[in-house]
């Protein structure tokens, strides 16, 4: 039992952890840009592609990839806001504006995944690892790097955690969120509110592109395949819930990589929306509640 502990179910939680921390870097700009615009961004996987192959193009030009952790993010906020006021912010003010932003941002994530297939091409990249090798952790062998994706996805979720609920700024936004009528009238300019959510979700996905380059390769529909377990932790956590999109990240994919130990790989990710059809069954607002009203 000690041996199988050691030897096979540490290794895989580890490995679980590090995939939890992947799924909930991407969820967390999700998660922020619906609890604050009310809008389901079906865009999010391709922004998130776009700051894997900003960094690819980048440290072809020889930019190390400690400065792309940081560059990267920076350089999609501009993006965020131009995607935000031009397109979303036409639509989302109608009768039937969760139909309108879903169907306008889908069509986005459609364009830029084409975009990213005439520039790059169709091809696989696999950036080079930045921390070869492996760490012993508490007998436990594991690639370094993960161990540098979980910590630094623990930071920036902490960052986040701090913004949003300890800070002015944060203030601001939850308020906006709750009545932007009320938040406007108490001198809050919520368009530039909405627009910095937005980018501040669009730049997370970034960085989530950066950190995951190297352990998931860059390809142009890299966006479509890792977007779907990350709707899957926003609508479990509760759809704008960031201590929900945490909670749910780490649980779920705890169990797609326990569960993988008894039945076969293939029946993980059904595992997974199943406990997600459980949930909604049960709580169909998710675990936690939205921004605006934590």
């Amino acid at each position: 039992m000690i041996e199988f502990i050691q030897f096979v179910l540490a290794p895989q939680m580890l490995n679980g952890l590090a995939l939890g921390i992947s799924v909930i870097l991407v969820a967390l700009g999700l998660t922020i840009i619906f609890g604050l615009l009310d809008v389901i961004n079906m865009s999010h996987g391709e922004f998130y592609a776009i700051g894997a192959f900003g960094a690819l193009a980048l440290s072809a030009f020889g930019v190390n990839y400690w400065v792309l952790v940081a560059l990267v993010p920076v350089l999609m906020i501009p993006l965020g806001v131009v995607a935000e006021r031009y397109l979303v912010r036409r639509v989302y003010d109608g009768a039937d504006r969760h139909v309108s932003t879903l169907l306008l941002t889908y069509g986005l994530a459609l364009i830029l995944e084409d975009v990213l297939k005439i520039i790059f091409g169709p091809n696989t990249h696999r950036p080079e690892n930045p921390l070869p090798g492996a760490t012993e952790f508490l007998g436990v062998f594991i690639p370094t790097y993960r161990l540098f994706l979980i910590a630094i996805g623990i930071a920036v979720i902490l960052v986040v955690a701090f913004v949003v609920y300890r800070t002015r700024l944060g203030a601001m936004v939850r308020a906006a969120s709750f009545d932007r009528d009320m938040a406007a009238s108490l001198g809050v300019r919520v368009s530039w509110v909405y627009s910095g959510a937005f980018a501040f979700g669009v730049a997370l996905a970034g960085l989530a592109g950066v950190l995951l380059a190297p352990v998931y390769s860059v390809f142009p529909t890299m966006g479509r395949d890792f977007i779907l377990i990350a709707f899957t932790v926003v609508i479990v956590g509760g759809m704008g819930s960031i201590w929900g999109a945490v909670i749910a990240g780490i649980v779920l994919t705890q169990v797609q990589a326990i569960s993988s130990l008894i039945v076969s790989p293939v029946w993980s990710e059904p595992i997974v929306f199943g406990v997600m059809v459980a949930v909604l069954m049960l709580r169909p607002q998710g675990l936690f509640g939205r921004i605006g009203h934590a």
